[in-house]
């Protein structure tokens, strides 16, 4: 008697909510073809999902091109187009002094 049994993993992907119709560039290739997906990779027995191999779904940005994926935590132009925030912080220019005036960049006071 044989039994023949397969193990393996599945990606379930799917587009995630609230950024269906987003379309954004893709850091690998530079094509925009970058859509924001929810992944959730499961452990397979005879092709029935089992496991999880995380508890939450991995949130990412994927290009159907390159099938370079990344995670939305590291692209802040997605975050901020889905609205969570998560922009770089507001830099000042070389122009700009910081601080009270006088005693920015480049402008200490001459002995």
């Amino acid at each position: 008697m044989f039994f023949f049994f397969t193990c393996g993993t599945h990606t379930f992907t799917s587009r995630l909510a609230g950024a269906e119709n987003l379309t954004v560039q893709c850091q690998n290739c530079g094509n925009f073809s970058g859509h924001v997906y929810k992944r959730w990779e499961w452990f397979t027995f005879c092709f029935v999902p089992l496991i999880p191999f995380s508890l939450k779904p991995y949130k990412e940005v994927g290009c159907h091109i390159c099938n370079f994926y990344q995670d939305i935590k590291y692209r802040p132009d997605v975050q901020q187009q889905m609205g969570l925030g998560g922009g770089p912080p507001a830099q000042q220019g070389p122009g700009y002094a910081m601080g009270p005036p006088g005693q920015g960049q480049g402008q200490g006071q001459y002995k």
